[in-house]
């Protein structure tokens, strides 16, 4: 097993982010896998060296480690930024253009919030015969239907998703030239081999799109990656946690004092582990390998 961790340096973590980190440790260490610290830095617009700091210190709070990645701020931006990458990403994206894969799209986000179900393109700019230039944004042609199947951790059957309606034609390039996450992850994760990931049950359309962009990419093993998503932690009003909203900081908490018992909690909730291991991240580990889960997995 090869996974990740894969925070954004764009605000600082929270409960969910370290709920996520702590499920991956668990599931590798609990089946001697490897992880990778992974840093998403492309959006450079909400970076913050004080949030990149930020995650060194949470990993070391959770009392969790890594196998690989940057042992710290500096060394991230030196040698694992993934600035450093842009090659790899522009060689994607020249692959998917070359295949005649790709439009050009000149839809403002506000056209897009106004037309569209949320997080779905309607296609406006589809067949408008816009170039494919370094001026617009650059979208994926999806065949209509685009039923997307990957493999979900634990499970026998696939999982199945449509694509279509789910996204619609995604953004692979954006307007200022940078790829899109969709194919930088896809990317670093092809580039690093990791065929284990854990995210959170919103970026089920983000698996899929990025399963079909690797099934459209020569040489690429990205299919046979196994996907666990897990439930996500819910504001008091119902919305998603998001560092950009301000969801409650794990920082908040080490500076207050205060142990990482409480995201322990919720792992231990999800996994279906007794209560008495919840305090203790080793007291986790052992009663997940001595088979001591519930249904989750």
């Amino acid at each position: 097993m090869r996974t990740r961790l894969a925070p954004t340096p764009s605000g600082w973590l929270h409960l969910g982010n370290g709920a996520s980190f702590v499920l991956t440790w668990l599931l590798a260490r609990a089946h001697a896998g490897r992880i990778l610290l992974r840093i998403d830095d492309l959006d450079r617009s909400r970076f913050r060296e004080a949030y990149l700091e930020d995650i060194f210190r949470t990993i070391d709070w959770l009392g969790i480690d890594y196998d690989e990645g940057p042992s710290g701020v500096a060394d991230f931006l030196t040698n694992y930024s993934q600035h450093r990458r842009r090659d790899l990403y522009e060689e994607a994206l020249r692959a998917l253009k070359a295949a005649g894969l790709v439009y050009g799209c000149t839809c403002s986000r506000k056209r897009i919030r106004q037309a569209a179900s949320p997080g779905r393109y309607d296609g406006y700019c589809r067949d408008a015969g816009w170039p494919v230039t370094e001026e617009l944004v650059w979208r994926v042609r999806l065949p209509d239907p685009c039923v997307v199947s990957f493999r979900a951790w634990g499970e026998e059957q696939l999982q199945v998703l449509s694509l279509t309606e789910e996204m619609g034609d995604f953004v692979v390039r954006q307007r200022d030239g940078m790829p899109s996450y969709q194919v930088a992850s896809l990317c670093d994760d092809m580039y690093w081999g990791i065929d284990t990931v854990v995210r959170g049950q919103d970026l089920l359309p983000s698996t899929a799109a990025q399963v079909w962009l690797s099934a459209q990419l020569p040489a690429s093993r990205f299919r046979e990656t196994e996907f666990y998503h897990h439930p996500l932690l819910l504001e008091a009003g119902g919305g998603k946690l998001s560092k950009s909203a301000g969801a409650a900081a794990l920082a908040v908490m080490r500076e207050a004092g205060q142990g990482p018992e409480l995201v322990y909690r919720q792992v231990s909730k999800w996994l279906g582990l007794p209560e008495a291991s919840s305090g203790c991240l080793a007291d986790m580990l052992a009663g997940y390998t001595s088979g001591q889960v519930g249904d989750t997995l």
